[in-house]
Protein backbone atom coordinates (compact mmCIF):
# COMPACT_ATOMS: atom_id res chain seq x y z
CA UNK A 1 0.00 0.00 0.00
CA UNK A 2 1.56 3.71 -0.85
CA UNK A 3 0.34 6.52 -0.91
CA UNK A 4 0.16 8.37 -4.13
CA UNK A 5 3.17 11.23 -4.97
CA UNK A 6 2.65 14.02 -7.02
CA UNK A 7 5.49 14.75 -9.91
CA UNK A 8 3.39 18.31 -10.95
CA UNK A 9 5.62 20.98 -10.44
CA UNK A 10 4.95 22.32 -6.80
CA UNK A 11 3.96 25.90 -7.18
CA UNK A 12 3.67 27.82 -10.09
CA UNK A 13 6.21 30.53 -10.30
CA UNK A 14 5.52 33.95 -9.77
CA UNK A 15 5.85 36.29 -12.42
CA UNK A 16 6.34 39.38 -10.41
CA UNK A 17 9.25 38.15 -8.94
CA UNK A 18 12.89 37.86 -10.10
CA UNK A 19 15.72 36.92 -8.39
CA UNK A 20 18.86 37.66 -9.77
CA UNK A 21 22.10 35.67 -10.06
CA UNK A 22 22.97 35.54 -5.78
CA UNK A 23 26.45 36.88 -5.25
CA UNK A 24 28.51 35.82 -2.07
CA UNK A 25 29.74 38.12 0.92
CA UNK A 26 33.29 38.57 2.37
CA UNK A 27 32.32 36.04 4.91
CA UNK A 28 30.95 33.67 2.61
CA UNK A 29 34.34 33.65 0.86
CA UNK A 30 36.24 33.51 3.98
CA UNK A 31 34.22 30.25 5.13
CA UNK A 32 34.81 28.96 1.95
CA UNK A 33 38.65 29.51 1.83
CA UNK A 34 38.79 28.49 5.20
CA UNK A 35 37.59 25.18 4.26
CA UNK A 36 40.44 24.56 1.65
CA UNK A 37 43.25 25.90 3.92
CA UNK A 38 42.38 23.91 6.68
CA UNK A 39 42.15 21.12 4.42
CA UNK A 40 45.84 21.77 2.87
CA UNK A 41 46.71 22.53 6.33
CA UNK A 42 45.99 18.56 7.71
CA UNK A 43 47.59 17.31 4.83
CA UNK A 44 50.43 18.90 4.99
CA UNK A 45 51.07 18.45 8.94
CA UNK A 46 50.36 14.77 8.39
CA UNK A 47 53.19 15.48 5.13
CA UNK A 48 55.78 17.24 7.19
CA UNK A 49 55.03 14.44 10.45
CA UNK A 50 58.37 12.29 9.85
CA UNK A 51 59.33 13.61 6.53
CA UNK A 52 62.32 11.67 5.33
CA UNK A 53 61.22 8.66 7.04
CA UNK A 54 57.66 7.52 5.38
CA UNK A 55 57.77 4.11 3.57
CA UNK A 56 55.25 3.07 0.89
CA UNK A 57 53.25 1.46 3.37
CA UNK A 58 52.81 4.60 5.20
CA UNK A 59 51.32 6.86 2.25
CA UNK A 60 48.61 4.00 1.28
CA UNK A 61 47.80 2.35 3.84
CA UNK A 62 48.24 4.48 6.75
CA UNK A 63 50.72 2.01 7.88
CA UNK A 64 47.47 -0.16 8.69
CA UNK A 65 47.43 1.53 12.46
CA UNK A 66 44.38 3.44 12.00
CA UNK A 67 41.69 3.66 14.56
CA UNK A 68 37.96 2.34 13.70
CA UNK A 69 36.14 5.99 14.18
CA UNK A 70 38.14 7.77 11.64
CA UNK A 71 38.23 5.19 9.14
CA UNK A 72 34.07 4.73 9.61
CA UNK A 73 33.70 8.97 8.82
CA UNK A 74 36.22 8.36 5.87
CA UNK A 75 34.05 5.49 5.15
CA UNK A 76 31.10 7.46 4.70
CA UNK A 77 32.63 11.08 3.05
CA UNK A 78 34.29 9.00 0.16
CA UNK A 79 31.03 8.13 -1.71
CA UNK A 80 28.86 11.09 0.04
CA UNK A 81 29.80 13.24 -2.83
CA UNK A 82 28.32 16.93 -4.03
CA UNK A 83 26.35 14.99 -6.34
CA UNK A 84 24.82 13.41 -3.31
CA UNK A 85 24.14 16.33 -1.59
CA UNK A 86 22.36 18.29 -4.39
CA UNK A 87 20.95 15.34 -5.54
CA UNK A 88 18.81 13.54 -2.85
CA UNK A 89 16.95 16.91 -1.59
CA UNK A 90 16.32 17.54 -5.27
CA UNK A 91 15.07 14.18 -5.66
CA UNK A 92 12.36 14.55 -2.77
CA UNK A 93 11.42 17.74 -3.64
CA UNK A 94 10.04 16.43 -7.02
CA UNK A 95 9.05 13.01 -6.20
CA UNK A 96 8.45 12.25 -2.49
CA UNK A 97 9.79 10.67 0.34
CA UNK A 98 10.04 7.10 -1.36
CA UNK A 99 13.72 7.01 -1.90
CA UNK A 100 13.99 7.70 2.17
CA UNK A 101 13.45 3.39 2.09
CA UNK A 102 16.82 3.59 0.56
CA UNK A 103 18.12 3.49 3.94
CA UNK A 104 16.47 -0.53 4.28
CA UNK A 105 19.23 -1.53 2.20
CA UNK A 106 22.04 -0.36 4.41
CA UNK A 107 22.01 -2.98 7.23
CA UNK A 108 22.54 -5.97 5.02
CA UNK A 109 24.79 -3.82 2.54
CA UNK A 110 26.83 -3.29 5.55
CA UNK A 111 26.56 -6.39 7.70
CA UNK A 112 27.55 -8.71 4.55
CA UNK A 113 31.02 -6.57 4.01
CA UNK A 114 31.88 -7.11 7.69
CA UNK A 115 31.28 -10.98 8.16
CA UNK A 116 32.35 -11.70 4.26
CA UNK A 117 34.60 -9.60 2.69
CA UNK A 118 36.34 -7.67 5.37
CA UNK A 119 37.54 -11.11 7.19
CA UNK A 120 38.88 -12.14 3.52
CA UNK A 121 40.77 -9.27 2.14
CA UNK A 122 42.05 -8.56 5.66
CA UNK A 123 43.53 -11.76 6.54
CA UNK A 124 45.15 -11.93 2.82
CA UNK A 125 47.36 -9.15 3.84
CA UNK A 126 46.37 -7.06 0.53
CA UNK A 127 46.83 -3.44 -0.18
CA UNK A 128 44.59 -3.77 -3.49
CA UNK A 129 41.33 -5.73 -3.80
CA UNK A 130 42.21 -7.08 -7.51
CA UNK A 131 45.27 -8.45 -5.82
CA UNK A 132 42.89 -11.24 -5.08
CA UNK A 133 41.84 -11.83 -8.70
CA UNK A 134 45.47 -13.07 -9.35
CA UNK A 135 45.67 -15.32 -6.20
CA UNK A 136 41.83 -16.78 -7.06
CA UNK A 137 42.85 -16.47 -11.25
CA UNK A 138 46.04 -15.39 -12.75
CA UNK A 139 47.77 -12.10 -13.37
CA UNK A 140 45.87 -10.89 -16.50
CA UNK A 141 42.68 -11.13 -14.50
CA UNK A 142 44.35 -8.60 -11.79
CA UNK A 143 45.42 -6.51 -14.64
CA UNK A 144 41.93 -6.51 -16.33
CA UNK A 145 40.30 -5.65 -12.86
CA UNK A 146 42.56 -3.11 -12.06
CA UNK A 147 42.31 -1.34 -15.69
CA UNK A 148 38.59 -1.22 -15.24
CA UNK A 149 38.76 0.15 -11.94
CA UNK A 150 40.30 3.28 -13.39
CA UNK A 151 38.15 3.92 -16.08
CA UNK A 152 35.49 4.17 -13.92
CA UNK A 153 36.67 6.07 -11.30
CA UNK A 154 38.28 7.95 -13.59
CA UNK A 155 35.14 9.03 -14.94
CA UNK A 156 32.80 9.33 -11.82
CA UNK A 157 36.10 12.01 -10.54
CA UNK A 158 35.06 14.32 -13.80
CA UNK A 159 31.31 14.21 -12.99
CA UNK A 160 32.00 14.86 -9.17
CA UNK A 161 34.51 18.13 -8.97
CA UNK A 162 32.97 19.11 -12.72
CA UNK A 163 29.17 19.03 -12.01
CA UNK A 164 28.96 20.98 -8.76
CA UNK A 165 31.43 23.40 -10.16
CA UNK A 166 28.90 24.01 -12.95
CA UNK A 167 25.79 24.18 -10.67
CA UNK A 168 27.90 26.86 -8.29
CA UNK A 169 28.67 28.66 -11.49
CA UNK A 170 25.07 28.87 -13.22
CA UNK A 171 24.03 30.39 -9.57
CA UNK A 172 26.06 32.21 -8.12
CA UNK A 173 28.17 33.22 -11.10
CA UNK A 174 31.42 32.09 -9.12
CA UNK A 175 33.90 31.65 -11.38
CA UNK A 176 33.99 27.80 -13.05
CA UNK A 177 37.43 27.28 -13.72
CA UNK A 178 38.32 28.59 -10.83
CA UNK A 179 36.90 26.50 -8.13
CA UNK A 180 37.57 23.72 -10.45
CA UNK A 181 41.69 24.86 -10.35
CA UNK A 182 40.80 25.55 -6.39
CA UNK A 183 39.87 22.43 -5.55
CA UNK A 184 41.96 20.01 -7.77
CA UNK A 185 45.92 21.93 -6.77
CA UNK A 186 44.22 21.58 -2.74
CA UNK A 187 42.76 18.13 -3.07
CA UNK A 188 46.27 17.01 -5.04
CA UNK A 189 48.64 18.63 -2.63
CA UNK A 190 47.64 16.99 0.20
CA UNK A 191 46.95 13.75 -0.94
CA UNK A 192 50.10 13.57 -3.01
CA UNK A 193 52.44 14.42 0.38
CA UNK A 194 49.78 13.14 2.97
CA UNK A 195 48.97 9.68 2.01
CA UNK A 196 46.66 7.94 3.18
CA UNK A 197 46.33 9.19 6.67
CA UNK A 198 45.76 12.77 5.40
CA UNK A 199 43.15 11.96 3.14
CA UNK A 200 41.41 10.26 6.24
CA UNK A 201 41.74 12.55 8.58
CA UNK A 202 40.49 15.17 6.32
CA UNK A 203 37.71 13.26 5.36
CA UNK A 204 36.93 13.51 8.94
CA UNK A 205 36.93 17.33 9.33
CA UNK A 206 34.89 17.32 5.96
CA UNK A 207 32.19 15.51 7.02
CA UNK A 208 31.55 17.87 9.96
CA UNK A 209 31.29 20.33 7.37
CA UNK A 210 29.13 18.50 5.20
CA UNK A 211 27.20 17.73 8.34
CA UNK A 212 27.44 21.55 9.82
CA UNK A 213 26.02 22.64 6.57
CA UNK A 214 22.98 20.69 5.77
CA UNK A 215 22.30 21.58 9.18
CA UNK A 216 22.42 24.77 8.84
CA UNK A 217 19.98 24.75 5.99
CA UNK A 218 17.24 22.68 7.60
CA UNK A 219 16.99 24.78 11.03
CA UNK A 220 17.12 28.04 8.74
CA UNK A 221 13.98 26.48 6.38
CA UNK A 222 12.35 24.66 9.07
CA UNK A 223 12.13 28.22 11.44
CA UNK A 224 11.25 30.30 8.59
CA UNK A 225 7.75 28.23 7.14
CA UNK A 226 7.27 27.40 11.18
CA UNK A 227 8.88 24.53 12.40
CA UNK A 228 9.07 20.74 11.66
CA UNK A 229 6.14 19.43 11.90
CA UNK A 230 4.38 22.20 9.55
CA UNK A 231 7.19 21.02 7.12
CA UNK A 232 5.80 17.35 7.68
CA UNK A 233 2.21 18.05 7.37
CA UNK A 234 2.47 20.61 4.25
CA UNK A 235 4.57 17.71 2.77
CA UNK A 236 1.53 15.04 3.66
CA UNK A 237 -0.96 17.55 2.15
CA UNK A 238 0.42 17.89 -1.10
CA UNK A 239 1.11 13.76 -1.25
CA UNK A 240 5.07 14.21 -0.90
CA UNK A 241 5.21 12.06 2.42
CA UNK A 242 5.00 7.70 0.23
CA UNK A 243 4.03 5.10 2.05
CA UNK A 244 5.15 1.21 0.74
CA UNK A 245 5.43 0.88 -2.82
CA UNK A 246 5.19 -2.72 -3.32
CA UNK A 247 4.83 -2.46 -7.28
CA UNK A 248 6.64 -4.84 -8.53
CA UNK A 249 6.88 -2.80 -11.82
CA UNK A 250 10.36 -2.36 -13.01
CA UNK A 251 9.13 0.85 -14.94
CA UNK A 252 8.02 2.52 -11.69
CA UNK A 253 10.73 5.05 -10.45
CA UNK A 254 11.23 3.75 -7.27
CA UNK A 255 9.84 0.95 -5.12
CA UNK A 256 10.22 -0.61 -1.99
CA UNK A 257 11.82 -3.79 -3.56
CA UNK A 258 14.88 -1.75 -5.80
CA UNK A 259 15.33 0.41 -2.92
CA UNK A 260 15.55 -1.60 -0.20
CA UNK A 261 16.49 -5.33 -2.36
CA UNK A 262 18.34 -3.37 -5.36
CA UNK A 263 20.42 -1.17 -2.60
CA UNK A 264 21.80 -4.00 -1.26
CA UNK A 265 23.76 -4.70 -4.56
CA UNK A 266 24.91 -1.15 -4.73
CA UNK A 267 26.13 -1.20 -1.13
CA UNK A 268 28.00 -4.08 -1.84
CA UNK A 269 29.75 -2.81 -5.25
CA UNK A 270 30.36 0.22 -2.88
CA UNK A 271 31.83 -1.33 0.94
CA UNK A 272 32.23 -5.05 -0.58
CA UNK A 273 34.84 -4.52 -3.39
CA UNK A 274 35.26 -0.57 -4.18
CA UNK A 275 39.12 -0.51 -3.97
CA UNK A 276 38.33 3.21 -2.13
CA UNK A 277 36.79 1.17 0.95
CA UNK A 278 38.66 -1.89 0.95
CA UNK A 279 41.73 0.19 1.30
CA UNK A 280 40.11 2.15 4.43
CA UNK A 281 39.25 -1.45 5.84
CA UNK A 282 42.70 -2.46 5.49
CA UNK A 283 44.19 0.15 6.98
CA UNK A 284 43.02 -0.27 10.36
CA UNK A 285 44.82 -1.76 13.10
CA UNK A 286 43.14 -4.74 13.42
CA UNK A 287 40.37 -7.18 12.07
CA UNK A 288 38.06 -6.04 14.44
CA UNK A 289 38.81 -2.71 14.43
CA UNK A 290 38.01 -2.54 10.44
CA UNK A 291 34.66 -4.65 11.43
CA UNK A 292 33.71 -1.80 13.63
CA UNK A 293 34.46 0.69 11.14
CA UNK A 294 31.89 -0.99 8.77
CA UNK A 295 29.28 -1.21 11.48
CA UNK A 296 29.83 2.45 12.85
CA UNK A 297 29.13 3.57 9.08
CA UNK A 298 25.46 2.57 9.61
CA UNK A 299 24.12 5.03 11.87
CA UNK A 300 26.00 7.74 9.99
CA UNK A 301 24.57 6.72 6.63
CA UNK A 302 21.00 6.84 8.01
CA UNK A 303 21.91 10.32 9.76
CA UNK A 304 23.22 11.66 6.07
CA UNK A 305 19.76 10.01 4.70
CA UNK A 306 17.70 11.50 6.63
CA UNK A 307 19.75 14.79 6.44
CA UNK A 308 19.11 14.79 2.46
CA UNK A 309 16.01 13.86 2.81
CA UNK A 310 14.73 16.55 5.09
CA UNK A 311 16.26 19.49 2.81
CA UNK A 312 14.26 18.19 0.55
CA UNK A 313 11.10 18.41 2.34
CA UNK A 314 11.78 21.82 3.51
CA UNK A 315 12.89 22.98 0.43
CA UNK A 316 9.33 22.17 -0.73
CA UNK A 317 7.28 23.53 2.33
CA UNK A 318 9.24 27.01 2.22
CA UNK A 319 8.34 27.02 -2.02
CA UNK A 320 4.46 26.78 -0.16
CA UNK A 321 5.23 29.54 1.32
CA UNK A 322 7.86 31.85 -0.53
CA UNK A 323 6.48 31.31 -4.98
CA UNK A 324 9.57 30.58 -6.40
CA UNK A 325 10.43 32.93 -9.04
CA UNK A 326 10.79 32.20 -13.21
CA UNK A 327 14.42 32.15 -13.12
CA UNK A 328 14.13 29.11 -10.20
CA UNK A 329 11.62 27.31 -11.72
CA UNK A 330 12.99 27.03 -14.89
CA UNK A 331 16.74 25.60 -13.75
CA UNK A 332 17.52 22.32 -14.53
CA UNK A 333 17.23 20.13 -11.11
CA UNK A 334 20.84 19.84 -9.87
CA UNK A 335 20.20 23.49 -9.44
CA UNK A 336 17.08 23.51 -7.11
CA UNK A 337 19.16 23.62 -4.49
CA UNK A 338 21.77 25.85 -4.61
CA UNK A 339 18.89 28.49 -5.83
CA UNK A 340 16.92 27.27 -2.63
CA UNK A 341 20.22 27.89 -0.49
CA UNK A 342 21.10 31.05 -1.59
CA UNK A 343 17.56 32.86 -1.37
CA UNK A 344 16.78 30.66 2.33
CA UNK A 345 19.84 32.38 3.95
CA UNK A 346 20.70 35.60 2.13
CA UNK A 347 21.03 37.95 5.15
CA UNK A 348 22.98 36.00 6.78
CA UNK A 349 26.50 36.57 6.09
CA UNK A 350 28.90 33.37 6.36
CA UNK A 351 26.09 30.82 5.81
CA UNK A 352 25.99 30.75 2.46
CA UNK A 353 29.68 30.35 2.48
CA UNK A 354 29.19 27.08 4.92
CA UNK A 355 26.86 25.43 2.50
CA UNK A 356 29.14 25.76 -0.25
CA UNK A 357 31.79 24.78 1.83
CA UNK A 358 29.97 21.69 2.68
CA UNK A 359 28.85 21.12 -1.24
CA UNK A 360 32.52 21.13 -1.64
CA UNK A 361 33.87 19.02 0.88
CA UNK A 362 31.73 16.56 -0.84
CA UNK A 363 33.65 17.14 -3.42
CA UNK A 364 37.44 17.13 -2.08
CA UNK A 365 36.55 13.90 0.03
CA UNK A 366 35.27 11.50 -2.61
CA UNK A 367 38.08 13.50 -5.19
CA UNK A 368 41.06 12.62 -2.66
CA UNK A 369 39.69 8.89 -1.97
CA UNK A 370 39.38 8.09 -5.31
CA UNK A 371 43.15 9.73 -6.10
CA UNK A 372 44.36 7.71 -2.88
CA UNK A 373 43.10 4.45 -4.57
CA UNK A 374 44.64 5.01 -7.76
CA UNK A 375 47.58 5.58 -7.25
CA UNK A 376 47.68 2.47 -5.17
CA UNK A 377 46.06 -0.03 -7.43
CA UNK A 378 48.52 1.70 -10.16
CA UNK A 379 51.52 1.10 -8.12
CA UNK A 380 50.42 -2.04 -6.60
CA UNK A 381 48.95 -3.77 -9.76
CA UNK A 382 50.74 -2.36 -12.67
CA UNK A 383 54.21 -1.48 -11.64
CA UNK A 384 55.35 -3.40 -8.80
CA UNK A 385 54.74 -6.99 -10.28
CA UNK A 386 56.66 -5.65 -13.14
CA UNK A 387 59.24 -3.79 -11.80
CA UNK A 388 60.11 -5.64 -7.96
CA UNK A 389 63.46 -4.36 -7.87
CA UNK A 390 62.26 -0.72 -7.39
CA UNK A 391 64.12 0.84 -4.01
CA UNK A 392 61.96 1.98 -1.54
CA UNK A 393 62.55 6.02 -2.31
CA UNK A 394 62.49 5.75 -5.72
CA UNK A 395 58.86 3.83 -4.91
CA UNK A 396 57.64 6.95 -2.54
CA UNK A 397 58.34 9.55 -5.04
CA UNK A 398 56.12 7.57 -7.59
CA UNK A 399 53.60 6.96 -5.07
CA UNK A 400 53.73 10.91 -4.65
CA UNK A 401 54.04 11.23 -8.20
CA UNK A 402 50.52 9.33 -9.40
CA UNK A 403 48.73 10.98 -7.09
CA UNK A 404 49.42 14.22 -9.31
CA UNK A 405 49.39 13.28 -12.14
CA UNK A 406 45.65 12.59 -11.70
CA UNK A 407 44.60 16.38 -11.75
CA UNK A 408 45.31 16.68 -15.91
CA UNK A 409 42.95 13.46 -16.47
CA UNK A 410 40.05 15.84 -14.62
CA UNK A 411 40.71 18.59 -17.08
CA UNK A 412 40.03 16.56 -20.00
CA UNK A 413 37.16 14.93 -18.70
CA UNK A 414 36.08 18.78 -17.59
CA UNK A 415 37.07 20.05 -21.08
CA UNK A 416 34.87 17.29 -22.69
CA UNK A 417 31.98 18.31 -20.81
CA UNK A 418 30.69 14.82 -20.08
CA UNK A 419 26.63 15.15 -19.59
CA UNK A 420 26.69 13.67 -15.83
CA UNK A 421 23.67 11.30 -16.79
CA UNK A 422 25.76 9.71 -19.16
CA UNK A 423 28.40 8.81 -16.32
CA UNK A 424 25.34 7.81 -13.87
CA UNK A 425 24.29 5.26 -16.79
CA UNK A 426 27.84 3.66 -17.41
CA UNK A 427 28.28 3.28 -13.45
CA UNK A 428 24.74 1.40 -13.49
CA UNK A 429 26.13 -0.77 -16.56
CA UNK A 430 29.42 -1.11 -15.47
CA UNK A 431 30.34 -4.98 -15.75
CA UNK A 432 33.47 -5.21 -12.55
CA UNK A 433 31.68 -5.16 -9.42
CA UNK A 434 28.67 -7.94 -9.56
CA UNK A 435 32.36 -10.19 -11.44
CA UNK A 436 34.70 -9.61 -8.23
CA UNK A 437 31.58 -9.74 -5.99
CA UNK A 438 31.01 -13.59 -7.18
CA UNK A 439 34.59 -14.05 -7.59
CA UNK A 440 34.52 -14.51 -3.40
CA UNK A 441 32.00 -17.34 -3.50
CA UNK A 442 33.64 -21.11 -2.83
CA UNK A 443 33.15 -22.91 -6.00
CA UNK A 444 33.51 -20.12 -7.92
CA UNK A 445 35.08 -20.45 -11.59
CA UNK A 446 36.63 -17.20 -14.12
CA UNK A 447 33.85 -18.05 -16.64
CA UNK A 448 31.07 -17.67 -14.17
CA UNK A 449 32.36 -14.75 -13.36
CA UNK A 450 32.50 -13.42 -16.67
CA UNK A 451 28.85 -14.93 -16.97
CA UNK A 452 27.55 -12.22 -14.05
CA UNK A 453 29.51 -9.54 -14.70
CA UNK A 454 28.40 -9.34 -18.65
CA UNK A 455 25.08 -10.21 -17.63
CA UNK A 456 24.81 -7.65 -14.83
CA UNK A 457 26.35 -5.50 -18.33
CA UNK A 458 23.63 -6.25 -20.26
CA UNK A 459 21.06 -5.79 -18.03
CA UNK A 460 21.90 -2.18 -16.67
CA UNK A 461 22.07 -1.28 -20.02
CA UNK A 462 18.80 -2.20 -21.20
CA UNK A 463 16.93 -1.02 -18.00
CA UNK A 464 19.09 2.46 -18.33
CA UNK A 465 18.16 3.06 -22.15
CA UNK A 466 14.44 2.07 -20.99
CA UNK A 467 14.74 5.04 -18.78
CA UNK A 468 16.09 7.50 -20.55
CA UNK A 469 13.47 7.11 -23.43
CA UNK A 470 10.44 6.87 -20.39
CA UNK A 471 11.85 10.21 -18.78
CA UNK A 472 12.61 11.69 -22.58
CA UNK A 473 8.77 10.73 -23.70
CA UNK A 474 7.63 12.18 -20.06
CA UNK A 475 9.36 15.26 -20.89
CA UNK A 476 7.59 15.76 -23.85
CA UNK A 477 10.48 15.62 -26.64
Amino acid sequence: MSVGVSTSAPLSPTSGTSVGMSTFSIMDYVVFVLLLVLSLAIGLYHACRGWGRHTVGELLMADRKMGCLPVALSLLATFQSAVAILGVPSEIYRFGTQYWFLGCCYFLGLLIPAHIFIPVFYRLHLTSAYEYLELRFNKTVRVCGTVTFIFQMVIYMGVVLYAPSLALNAVTGFDLWLSVLALGIVCTVYTALGGLKAVIWTDVFQTLVMFLGQLAVIIVGSAKVGGLGRVWAVASQHGRISGFELDPDPFVRHTFWTLAFGGVFMMLSLYGVNQAQVQRYLSSRTEKAAVLSCYAVFPFQQVSLCVGCLIGLVMFAYYQEYPMSIQQAQAAPDQFVLYFVMDLLKGLPGLPGLFIACLFSGSLSTISSAFNSLATVTMEDLIRPWFPEFSEARAIMLSRGLGGVMLPHLFSLGLSKLHPDHCHQFAVKHPLYPGLSTCLMKHTTFPACMVVSISGHVLGRSLSHIGVRTWWEEAGA
